[in-house]
């Protein structure tokens, strides 16, 4: 790992500075100066589809400069409208972007379906479904688990049977973040329910408005709207909507998942979080009357000890960063990392709860009394889901002990 950049990058680094600097609608900067978006409900996508009048401006806004930069998808290979950057070059983009609060364009469709497209469609699929992600027309959400079926997914039971050119869904995911804004949805289905679980899997994709198909809101604990059921009742999806081959969906869907890796929004969010902590604390911060008066060394030790595990943070995405930009592949790194900072996220919360005593019950942020506008009691109930979603630290547990110490499975 080296951690000094070339000259060239360097030159990249800057060139992203000034364009972010120069490009950034003054809706977002305002926001990152006031402490960012609080819980799991805002962001790009919401701004650019459900957006209030000024939100939804600014998301257009930004997705245009954004666009005409070329970088809606630094990670695609041009030919497909990317911007073919090397992973180190991405790297720096996510990181600059993070840093200043800069809302990432396109969600998950074009960091993780297009990429996936781009491996195992066809030409046809490439046309149809590449070009629409990349402008927006598409708006993607994942249809992976189910009620028995999360942490455990090959165990899935939504069947797809094959009816002439279609197949006929029936069954139900769960946990289908952002389907309510989507138009479309990928999803893993079972057509062969007599083959091994990890086989008889189908990668296909399907229109949100098809008739049969219905979501329905689950509201979290922090009364956000983020996450929805989805139900299937004699859903007909084209048999052209299958990426890759029929019953090997497993392995499509398993390279899906091998994209964005490196978590270094996440890095960069952690370490900001406790930055605008510590000086919102020093003498003359904007929350310095409202600390606990018995602020006691052991709390103190609490904000240096997340200060140190965020540069642990950073430097787990850099290591994977690096084995990619060789040409490597991370494995239980990228589990080492995913589990690292989901926790250290919520430790971050409850920290920062912990510095500012009962004040940090009071969950409306407009409250005079409220102890750094809500942000850690509201930020820690929304982090609660950050160690299940994307895979559950008990699964990454797994993944590191039998792929990276070499244990024995149980």
């Amino acid at each position: 790992m080296d951690w000094a950049d070339t000259n060239e990058q360097a030159a990249f680094r800057t060139q992203v500075r000034d364009f972010i600097h120069n490009a950034l609608p003054k809706y977002y900067k305002d926001q990152a100066a006031a402490g960012g978006v609080l819980g799991g409900e805002g962001g790009w996508q919401t701004d650019r589809f459900l957006g209030a009048p000024d939100a939804k401006a600014a998301a257009l806004e930004w997705e245009k400069k954004v666009a005409e930069k070329g970088w809606v998808a630094p990670h695609w290979p041009s030919e497909y409208g990317g911007a073919g950057m090397s992973p180190m070059e991405q790297f720096i983009l996510k990181q600059e972007m993070a840093e200043a609060d800069a809302p990432d364009v396109g969600g998950q469709g074009v960091s993780m379906l297009g990429p996936t497209v781009i491996v195992h469609g066809t030409d046809e699929q490439k046309k149809r479904f590449l070009p629409a992600t990349l402008n927006c027309e598409m708006v993607w959400c994942q249809g992976y688990s189910e009620p028995g079926a999360g942490s455990d997914l090959a165990s899935l039971q939504t069947r797809a049977v094959r009816d002439g050119d279609e197949f006929v869904i029936n069954g139900q995911k769960i946990w289908t973040s952002n389907a309510h804004r989507a138009n479309w949805i990928w999803m893993l289905v079972r057509t062969d329910p007599d083959a091994p679980k990890h086989r008889g899997i189908s990668f296909m994709v399907a229109d949100m408005s098809t008739p049969g198909l219905s979501v329905r809101p689950l509201i979290s604990g922090g009364w956000m709207h983020f996450s929805n059921e989805t139900f299937y009742e004699d859903v007909r999806v084209p048999a052209a909507q299958v990426i890759g081959e029929v019953n090997r969906g497993w392995y499509v869907g398993m390279t899906l998942l091998d994209f964005e890796r490196s978590n270094i929004s996440g890095a960069v969010s952690s370490r900001r979080e406790l930055d605008r902590l510590v000086e919102s604390i020093k003498p003359g911060g904007e929350d310095a009357a409202k600390k606990r008066a018995d602020m006691v060394d052991s709390v103190r030790g609490e904000i240096a000890d997340r200060v140190i595990e965020s540069e642990v943070g950073f430097n787990y995405s850099f290591r994977i960063i690096s084995m990619q930009a060789a040409g490597t592949i991370p494995n239980y790194e990228a589990s080492m990392s995913k589990m690292f900072m989901s926790e250290l996220g919520q430790r971050i919360q409850r920290t920062g709860i912990k510095v500012f005593g009962l004040r940090s019950t009071i969950w409306d942020p407009t409250d005079p009394q409220a102890a750094h506008g809500a942000r850690f009691i509201q930020n820690y109930v929304h982090s609660i889901p950050a160690t299940i979603a994307g895979g559950t630290s008990e699964i990454q547990r797994n993944i590191i002990a039998t792929r990276g110490l070499g244990l024995p499975r149980a």
